[in-house]
């Protein structure tokens, strides 16, 4: 059997998205209209965003945090810009409805509130790495702790399938590009191993790939839509955890490889989707090759723990009890009783103690503060006292553990 890794993750874990000053936002506004890749041109966000960075760092160490990121900040939204800078895609700035999967969860919100459904990127030619989008980043990162604790940050990285669920079938590449989903997936793999091999070859041990689109297949409300397109919902999941295993299967031994699921985070504390993990558990936790879940688990909508029972010996799991979205702070005793009901049902399926399962476990909030640049709806005090919280119920749960 595998090994279980450990350290990271830790203990206590934030999902990657920080408030960003109001300064940034405001700035971020001014540059809306822009494509993603033009604003990651400008010099003067550029600036902002490393004094930001420069504090946010010693925020996180300060709260004793160990898989410390830089907020965030560089990203309009939370996938940031993986896919406009690859080779093959093209950002589209007036995307017509017809394109996507209405029944989808976040295409379908953006439909009720009027806003417009992300950036949309989509596939023009062959796919190809053509320069990292992430690596600058992460280089001014790590020049902002001690060297031994480089191998403790992380980055956080768009799900491989981002651009492809969203789209009717057919419609997120040109058939004479791409005939099969195979082919197309084939190359997204590709990608991503040149991707994760350069940031290792600069000292990143620490990834998670933020993936809402997961627990989309979660939402009865999506899976009706797919059956009356007449299209199979399980079929399509299992592709994508094809692709998972293929974009991070050869990623070096010593890599840690986290998967965050949750059901929607958008600006001013708005979700998209509900339902438990029961659907999809058992292929989550056993077919793709994954070290570590950090699962949404501050409201009903996510269901009870009872999938967690699913959870092989050798991989961890980070609970989301902690919601990121409102300011009123959780009761730390109701917490830790949820902890350690979480704890026997893992224990119970995989044949552990309560005391064993506890140590593949860590706390943190359900998902980031700002997964769209403009927040959730707390203060940047709340989002302090929230991450307090996190670190204060880790200590209680695992003293003296990072």
């Amino acid at each position: 059997m595998p090994a279980n890794k450990q350290k990271p993750p830790f203990r206590a874990e934030h999902l990657g998205s920080l408030l960003r000053p109001k300064e940034l936002v405001e700035k971020r506004i001014q540059l809306d209209d822009k494509k993603a890749l033009d604003i990651v041109k400008d010099d003067e966000l550029h600036a902002m965003e490393d004094n930001a960075i420069n504090e946010i760092v010693k925020l996180q160490l300060d709260l004793g945090f160990h898989a410390i990121n830089d907020g965030e900040y560089r990203r309009h939204q939370f996938w940031g810009t993986f896919f406009p800078n690859l080779q093959g895609f093209e950002e589209i700035m007036n995307p017509e409805w017809e394109m996507f999967r209405m029944y989808v969860p976040d295409t379908a919100a953006f439909t009720e509130t009027g806003h417009k459904p992300g950036e949309t990127i989509v596939c023009t030619g062959k796919i190809k790495h053509a320069g990292s989008a992430y690596l600058s980043d992460w280089n001014y990162l790590k020049k902002l702790v001690p060297a031994e604790k480089v191998k403790d940050l992380k980055i956080t990285l768009a799900a491989p399938e981002w651009y492809h669920l969203r789209y009717k079938k057919g419609r997120a590449y040109p058939k004479e590009v791409y005939a099969t989903d195979a082919e197309y997936f084939a190359d997204i793999a590709t990608a991503y191993q040149t991707e994760l091999q350069l940031l290792y070859d600069n000292g990143c041990r620490n990834v998670t790939i933020d993936d809402p689109n997961l627990a989309y297949f979660c939402d009865e409300k999506m899976i009706t839509g797919f059956k009356a397109d007449s299209e199979d919902a399980d079929a399509l999941l299992d592709s994508y955890i094809k692709l998972y295993n293929d974009c991070v299967s050869s990623r070096p031994a010593d890599m840690h490889l986290g998967i965050h699921l949750c059901r929607g985070n958008f600006a001013y504390s708005k979700h998209f989707s509900e339902g438990g993990y029961d659907r999809i558990a058992t292929k989550l936790f056993n077919d793709i090759d994954a070290d570590t879940y950090f699962l949404e688990y501050d409201t009903e909508r996510a269901g009870n723990f009872e999938p967690l029972k699913e959870l092989p010996p050798h991989k961890n799991v980070v609970l989301g009890v902690i919601t990121s979205k409102f300011p009123e702070l959780e009761d730390i005793g109701e917490m830790r009783n949820r902890i350690f009901q979480a704890a026997d049902i893992i224990a119970k399926g995989a044949g552990q103690t309560r005391e064993d399962a506890l140590k593949r476990i860590g706390v943190s909030p359900q998902c980031g503060f700002a997964s769209h640049h403009l927040g959730n709806a707390v203060t940047r005090e709340d989002m302090i006292a929230k991450l307090k919280l996190v670190r204060e119920l880790a200590d209680s749960l695992w003293p003296g553990e990072p």
